[in-house]
């Protein structure tokens, strides 16, 4: 439909996953994209990511950076500018989520877990935002999770308590950045079949849960998270900010009780 044509995209974490179909999905629509990725694990998939865009007749970069450490957001930022343009649309999309319970977690899984996912939303939407500023026009979109909202597992504490924090962040961005027509808004998947749940799913007994716990009784997909930002970043989202949009089945308006009170 290239809702997004003429725009210039950065989505952090967006070598594989939820941020590949992204990637993807931002550039079917028109826009030209920067794909960014840390381990040197993901330097392979992203530049495999980098090519399908390009088949998709957009330009495409890739740019290692840990985007929980300034120095190198910044130079993220230059890189992008320098080979794309300006940013316009901005997708906070890197993560972690380590499984340790929280007598168990240590000061380094907290903090690299803050660094991920809160930190880097801070840094790479402040550089944006004073580009986007003058120009009267921006899209943010944070990547969150249904534990913004609710505790989802016993084991990740750090990752349920970053990801609630995100979703304040994003209010908070939203009212300040909304006068100058900057859109700060969230997605918030629930379970989705991408490699960052393949330990976890791996157990069939595990994943049976996951889609009956679910009220659509099935997991999401990647694809479905990346039409969810693709409607945020376009214009047919202008007068919505502030928004956490859950792309979750329903699971999180899903009170848990026993199964036998749907039964009877």
């Amino acid at each position: 439909m290239n809702r997004l044509q003429q725009k210039i995209a950065l989505v952090t974490g967006g070598s594989r996953g939820i941020g590949k179909a992204i990637v993807l999905r931002i550039a079917e629509e028109g826009a030209d994209v920067a794909i960014n990725y840390h381990s040197e694990r993901s330097e392979a998939q992203a530049e495999e990511v980098k090519l399908a865009v390009e088949r998709l007749g957009r330009r495409a970069i890739v740019i290692k950076a840990d985007v929980g450490n300034k120095a190198e957001v910044e130079k993220m930022m230059q890189t992008v500018e320098e080979e794309l343009g300006e940013v316009n649309i901005l997708v906070n999309n890197a993560g972690i989520a380590p499984f340790e319970p929280f007598m168990k977690v240590s000061e380094e899984t907290w903090d690299r877990t803050y660094n991920t996912n809160v930190k880097s939303i801070f840094l790479a939407s402040q550089l944006a935002a004073k580009k986007m500023i003058p120009k009267r026009y921006g899209k943010i979109i944070n990547v969150l999770s249904t534990a913004s909202l609710m505790v989802t597992s016993p084991v990740i504490p750090h990752y349920q308590s970053s990801k609630a924090a995100g979703h304040m962040l994003t209010k908070g961005m939203a009212i300040e950045l909304g006068p100058y027509n900057i859109n700060v808004n969230a997605v918030g998947p629930s379970t989705v079949d991408t490699d960052m749940c393949t330990d976890f799913l791996a157990d069939p007994e595990i994943r049976r849960k996951e889609k009956e716990a679910n009220p659509m009784k099935r997991l999401g997909t990647a694809k479905q998270i990346g039409d969810a930002v693709v409607f945020l970043a376009s214009d047919e989202a202008m007068q919505i900010n502030g928004h956490l949009l859950m792309v979750d089945g329903g699971l999180t308006v899903k009170a848990a009780q026993p199964e036998d009170h749907l039964e009877h």
